[in-house]
């Protein structure tokens, strides 16, 4: 049974150092690492990426392949599904070592029929939901940060028009010191 490493960074400005730390501390013995290059779309399906193709070629029945986080691997809940499906018909094991889906089995199957359990179904399709709205998040902050500043207005703003009447002095009764008859 070998154990077996994904590392991958979206462009050439990252770097695996966060997650060769993670997986680092982890403690994996003799493990096989399969490291895409920088230029691997992440907008590619984990299927289609050459190095983890490459690692799924390479796997035997028994193998666990070993990730720092979900989201090195898979960015939506359709991706993390496909990838659970090829895995389990592989028997090969998942194991993350980092972020929500850390203490969870995402390979477990029902006993008797095979298919995976409902109850991680769930887990996975909700937690890989809230992945992908972080994802959207940042990118909309990384957009925002981008942007070129909208330019100030250069005439200044009209002066305020006065009041051309005094205002009234407060009633008694606004006051709250309301005179009683006698």
């Amino acid at each position: 049974m070998a154990n077996l490493v994904y590392r991958r960074v979206s462009t050439d400005q990252q770097s695996t150092d966060r997650q060769n730390l993670v997986l680092d501390e982890a403690g994996i013995e003799d493990p096989g690492v399969f490291e895409e290059d920088p230029g691997a779309s992440s907008r590619l399906h984990p299927l289609q990426r050459p190095k983890f193709s490459e690692l799924l070629t390479y796997a035997r029945p028994g193998d666990t392949v070993h990730i720092s986080e979900l989201f090195r691997l898979v960015r939506g809940t359709g991706h993390i599904l496909d990838v659970l499906d090829v895995l389990h018909r592989d028997h090969v094991a998942l194991r993350i070592h980092d972020g929500a889906f850390s203490a969870m089995d995402l390979t477990a199957r029902h006993p008797r029929t095979g298919e995976l359990l409902s109850t991680v179904e769930l887990m996975v399709q909700t937690l890989a939901a809230a992945g992908e709205l972080q994802c959207d998040l940042q990118r909309e902050l990384n957009a925002t940060d981008c942007a070129p500043p909208r330019p100030r207005a250069t005439r200044a703003a009209a002066p305020r028009p006065r009041a051309t009447r005094p205002c009234p002095a407060p009633s008694r009764e606004a006051s709250g010191s309301a005179v009683r008859p006698r």
